[in-house]
């Protein structure tokens, strides 16, 4: 035992060593662009010195604002989107069995592994025939059009979490709320929706973030006028990056942040299944 004992300690403190490479692996790129955006040069790449003339130029940039204001409001819309379809699906899959539910998530599994240039390429002339065919003037709207894009991967993500969570519920509280009489309105407002409070946000969180940064359906089905920070910044590359961009990514990296740890709370704040039964009780 003694002579195993050092070795599980040398064992535990490679795993150790090792655990702490890789987390430097995977943010050292992060790591980098916070530093850059404090380079007082012209271009990203070149170092002249440390300052906050980046930020204060990403800003007071006009191109640079109205493109993550762009991404801000589709991200919104496409977050909302996404919640409102899959929530809805996912409850009615998880609460549903049979041939029919297990064809919509075959169907719903095709949406997550499609490339997203495959996606792409089919809603541009999808959308472009709806608004020049057909005349409907809303999917014209170059905001509208990034939300629809960006929410369908999006929708299929919030209902494999929320069915999973509708999955994982215990089924006596419903039998519960049953035998105490309780409305089918009492049990979806005070069993069933605070449990699934957890996997909405996630899902919700995951969706505004997905939207955020994607660039290809966005590179796709935008408009004149409604350039998303994605793509602004795929083609700043051809006159090379300069370090208000790199501020301004790392100003939404801090929100970013900021918002994944209001979802911590809300994941940990989420109603236990003895709290449910006994608001139930109190209000049948």
């Amino acid at each position: 035992m003694s002579a195993a004992k050092p070795h599980r300690n040398r064992g535990d403190a490679a795993l150790g060593v090792w655990g702490v490479l890789v987390l430097l692996f995977l943010f050292a790129p992060l790591i980098v662009i916070v530093v850059y955006s404090f380079n007082t040069g012209r271009l990203l790449g070149a170092w002249e010195g440390a300052g906050p003339d980046a930020y204060i130029a990403a800003f007071n940039s006009s191109p640079i604002v109205s493109a993550v204001l762009v991404s801000l409001r589709a991200s919104v819309v496409a977050t909302a989107l996404a919640v409102l379809l899959g929530s809805t699906l996912g409850i009615g899959l998880g609460l549903r069995t049979g041939g029919f539910s297990s064809a919509l998530m075959a169907v719903l599994g095709m949406v997550l592994v499609t490339p997203e240039i495959v996606q792409a390429v089919s809603l541009m002339p999808w959308l472009t025939s709806l608004t020049v065919d057909w005349g409907v003037a809303l999917f014209g709207d170059g905001i509208l059009r990034l939300a629809i894009g960006h929410s369908l991967f999006a929708s299929a993500i919030v209902s494999f979490l929320v069915r999973g969570r509708v999955r994982s519920l215990d089924p006596a509280l419903f039998e519960a709320a049953e035998d105490l009489y309780a409305s089918r309105w009492n049990s979806f407002r005070q069993i069933l929706l605070p449990q699934l409070t957890p996997a909405v946000a996630a899902g919700g969180l995951m969706a505004f973030t997905l939207s955020l940064d994607n660039t290809i359906i966005s590179a796709f089905v935008q408009v004149t006028g409604s350039t998303p920070w994605p793509v602004y910044v795929l083609s700043s590359l051809r006159s090379g990056l300069r370090p208000e961009l790199a501020a301004m990514a790392t100003v939404m990296l801090v929100a970013t942040l900021v918002l994944l740890a209001v979802a911590a709370l809300i994941l940990r704040r989420g109603g236990s299944s003895k709290s449910l039964a006994h608001a139930l009780v109190e209000n049948p």
